[in-house]
């Protein structure tokens, strides 16, 4: 049977979405349909002011509605620390799991030159440049514990060093191939305790 072109339209949409295939796409456009259509113009509505108005924090790059983030402009933070992180949900992750203080730089991906992802397209000359003004004296690097995540640290270890600021990884307490954002807050916490310097 042919779907109407709208109903095409709204599945293939739905499957921009991170695990969602075909099946799982089609019965999420039938519930909103069907059931609840309410919630699909919520969603909706919800999507495009999301859109329109979250953009990324100049100072850390994570995701933020004002121009610099809540955690940058937090005058309690320790500005000598700094947590480079892959997403904005590995910010999540560890700010709900551990005590750390200090300020985040997010990557918004890893060395993948497979995937078109080199240095300038993770924010390398900002880190740089952040490195070398003087303000951080600990670098600390949690990027995921995958082939790139640490090909990505060692490159950051080496700039961080030119720029003489100490560097330190979490601790190898988070599985191989494993993601952040997907730990439980023991295990993150314990890794980012246990941290070491490379």
């Amino acid at each position: 049977m042919q779907l109407d072109p709208l109903l095409q339209q709204l599945m293939q949409s739905l499957r921009c979405l991170p695990g969602v295939g075909a099946k799982t796409a089609q019965r999420m456009a039938f519930h909103l349909l069907e059931r609840d259509r309410n919630g699909a113009f919520q969603l909706a509505e919800c999507l495009a002011e999301a859109i329109d108005k979250v953009g990324h924090c100049s100072v850390c790059r994570t995701l933020s509605e004002a121009d610099v983030c809540q955690v940058c402009s937090n005058p309690g933070r320790d500005s000598a620390l700094l947590c480079v992180v892959e997403t904005p949900a590995d910010v999540i992750a560890v700010e709900q799991a551990t005590g750390y203080r200090g300020l985040y730089f997010v990557l918004n991906g890893r060395l993948s030159p497979l995937d078109g992802m080199g240095p300038e397209e993770i924010g390398m000359d900002l880190l740089k440049a952040r490195l070398q003004s003087g303000d951080v004296n600990e670098l600390i690097l949690a990027t995921n514990p995958t082939v790139e995540g640490e090909a990505t640290a060692h490159y950051i270890s080496d700039l961080a060093k030119q720029s003489q600021v100490k560097v330190t990884r979490i601790a190898h307490g988070v599985p191989l191939g494993g993601e952040l954002e997907y730990l439980d807050g023991g295990t993150l916490s314990h890794a980012f305790v246990g941290r070491t310097e490379l």
